[in-house]
């Protein structure tokens, strides 16, 4: 009986000794908060505080004279900076990804841009607020001054899925030398698609008769905050935009010169007139799920691939089997398989 109760002993013994040894190092979420003077006054009303969360790897704290590169990270529609790390296991899979060597020691920033309709798209608009410029000037000084980055641009990535992918691509054309790599996840409004133009919700947009209305559909929402995000006018009721359309008494009429303001807003037609910004890039990376639900992300995706391949502008593109979301985060995900070992190669991590 003695003899039985230490081989147990030494059993779980060895056993919580692996599962010590097993889990990764921890990191830590910090919380803090920017005032923006970019976004004070907005005429949509947004409110300038800005929450910031920063992931800070383990080791961090002990090592005070260490400064580490930076990826930042943005969020897709309708979700914010806290689902990224409450919801999705942002953290543990950052520390998971560090302890197997995945990718080095670093910061990851991820701003809240979730807005009164939904999500700011990364753009400046007159309604909702310079909100591009507020994410590649004003929240990338906040955070060099705030924690021990290489405020550098070769210790500089920019990520994002969806809603994010889509502002990932528009701010690498948009602010060249911000970054040094670019990856971008199923990004959505890369181009026009039928799917997408004018939209599902863009009728009952059009019938509402309070902002509070189109809160309760998703498709009504999504075509208020791409049309505060891409076609604003402030003095417009209710919503602060011109919308795609308008209603007669029996039928919906497109309005063609709205339309061309979301188009001329898309990657694949920014893209002639700044293929210098890309060009300045170390390395440019998209990819989506052949199944995406988002119907018009996987046609605009090839077509920006194959313009991206006229100019001679090298990136990878890549479409995998999975849906919107199916294959983003976990180990088996996107973020971990793919993402962070981009930017252990392609970010500077020395001095």
């Amino acid at each position: 009986m003695r003899n039985f109760l230490l081989v147990l002993w030494l059993g779980l013994l060895a056993s919580s000794q692996l599962h010590a040894q097993a889990a990764p190092p921890a990191g830590r979420v910090v919380v803090t908060y920017l005032d923006s003077k970019l976004l004070r006054g907005n005429a949509a009303g947004e409110n300038p505080r800005r929450r910031v969360s920063v992931y800070l790897p383990a080791g961090y704290e002990a090592s005070p004279q260490r400064r580490y590169p930076v990826v930042y990270y943005l969020h897709g529609f309708t979700w914010s900076d806290s689902l990224i790390f409450n919801k999705d296991g942002m953290k543990e899979l950052l520390d998971q990804a560090i302890a197997d060597g995945q990718i080095r020691p670093f910061i990851m920033v991820v701003p809240d841009e979730h807005t009164r309709f939904g999500g700011s798209w990364y753009a400046n608009s007159a309604t909702n607020g310079p909100w591009a410029d507020f994410t590649a000037r004003e929240l990338m000084q906040f955070v060099d001054k705030s924690f021990r980055t290489l405020a550098r641009t070769g210790s500089r990535g920019l990520a994002g899925h969806s809603m994010g992918g889509g502002g990932t691509l528009r701010l690498a054309l948009a602010y060249p030398g911000t970054w040094a790599a670019a990856y971008a996840l199923s990004p959505a409004l890369v181009g026009p698609h039928p799917s997408l133009l004018p939209g599902a919700g863009l009728t009952q947009v059009l019938r509402a008769t309070s902002p509070a209305e189109v809160q309760r559909s998703y498709p009504a929402l999504l075509t208020v905050a791409l049309s505060r995000a891409f076609s604003p006018n402030p003095q417009a009721p209710l919503f602060g935009a011109d919308l795609l359309g308008s209603l007669g008494a029996d039928s919906l009429s497109r309005r063609s010169a709205v339309l061309v303001r979301w188009v001329a807003a898309s990657p694949i037609y920014l893209l002639p007139t700044h293929t210098a910004s890309l060009r300045q890039l170390r390395a440019l990376a998209f990819d989506w799920g052949a199944q995406d639900e988002v119907r018009h992300i996987p046609p605009t995706c090839r077509e920006l691939s194959q313009w991206l391949t006229t100019f001679g502008i090298p990136h990878s593109a890549e479409e995998y089997e999975g849906t919107h979301g199916s294959r983003i985060m976990g180990r088996t995900g996107r973020v971990y398989q793919q993402v962070l070992p981009f930017f252990n190669k392609y970010l500077d991590f020395g001095p």
